[in-house]
């Protein structure tokens, strides 16, 4: 058994404000997609410039803070929105899903396409490689704040998490970080340096973190207000990562087969 670390969640306090590791991660992963964005626009067939990475990121960030917030209440939490919808404003009581957030990044870009005369999936191409990293931060953030922890476990990395109870746990958040933010970056990083057929990124990176998140649901312990849907293995993010799975080899298939690459380069 290894000793968990007991990080305070608070990094630093100014008067009432405090900094949390957890946002500071959300930050982490804004800045590497802005980072790394720019290098990916400059490429002859990105369909925006550099200069206008800023703004996908903005409309990004949106995307994910807003369909994360709004997913998390109506996928995990909606008897106690229906009681009082007020708690849909209330972030800082925590509570954001990754496939909310993916619905709202998707809409963002849906707009942000129709701004910049290109469609959505040249967008979501050129970030869905540079997700992953704000994916693992995300996980970092959630194991510094002893959330989301997994079920009861022998093997010898477990670990008693603060509010986990007396019995060590499977740190399943550091599963994730590995799974959806090092492997999955590694795999769409390299496979996305070459040209590929428009969608076929983005459906890869469905593909990919819908396997890793189904995987990992066994191992995870269910949201306490949710529990087991079926079969008292089945959860709600398995159920909602099998779309991914399915859609994202669908659209995987179909890039590669069939579509036409449409690319509007504006390097020469």
């Amino acid at each position: 058994m290894l000793n968990y670390p007991n990080i305070d969640p608070v990094i630093f306090s100014i008067g009432p404000a405090k900094v949390h590791w957890y946002g500071l991660m959300y930050i982490i992963g804004f800045a590497a997609v802005w980072f790394l964005g720019q290098m990916r626009a400059k490429m002859s067939w990105s369909p925006i410039k550099p200069e206008s990475i800023e703004d996908l990121v903005t409309y990004g960030a949106l995307g994910v803070i807003l369909g994360g917030r709004i997913g998390y209440i109506l996928f995990y939490n909606i008897s106690d929105f229906l009681s009082n919808p007020l708690i849909l404003l209330k972030i800082w009581q925590g509570g954001m899903s990754f496939h909310g957030g993916m619905l709202g990044v998707f809409v963002a870009m849906w707009f942000f396409s129709k701004k910049n005369q290109c469609s959505m999936l040249q967008l979501t191409d050129i970030i869905a490689p540079l997700a992953p990293i704000g994916l693992g931060a995300g996980r970092i953030g959630n194991f510094i704040n002893s959330e989301l922890w997994g079920h009861t476990s022998e093997v010898p990395w477990a670990m008693i998490f603060p509010n986990g109870g007396p019995l060590a746990r499977h740190p399943s958040q550091l599963y994730e970080a590995f799974l959806e933010g090092m492997v999955l970056f590694i795999l769409l990083w390299l496979y996305s340096k070459k040209l590929r057929p428009v969608g076929a990124i983005t459906g890869l990176a469905m593909f990919f973190y819908g396997c890793f998140r189904f995987i990992v649901e066994f191992y995870r312990m269910p949201d306490a207000q949710l529990g087991y849907l079926a079969l008292d293995w089945v959860t709600m993010g398995q159920i909602l990562s099998l779309p991914m799975i399915i859609i994202g080899a669908a659209l995987f298939y179909y890039s590669n087969k069939t579509m036409n690459i449409k690319l509007t380069p504006h390097n020469s």
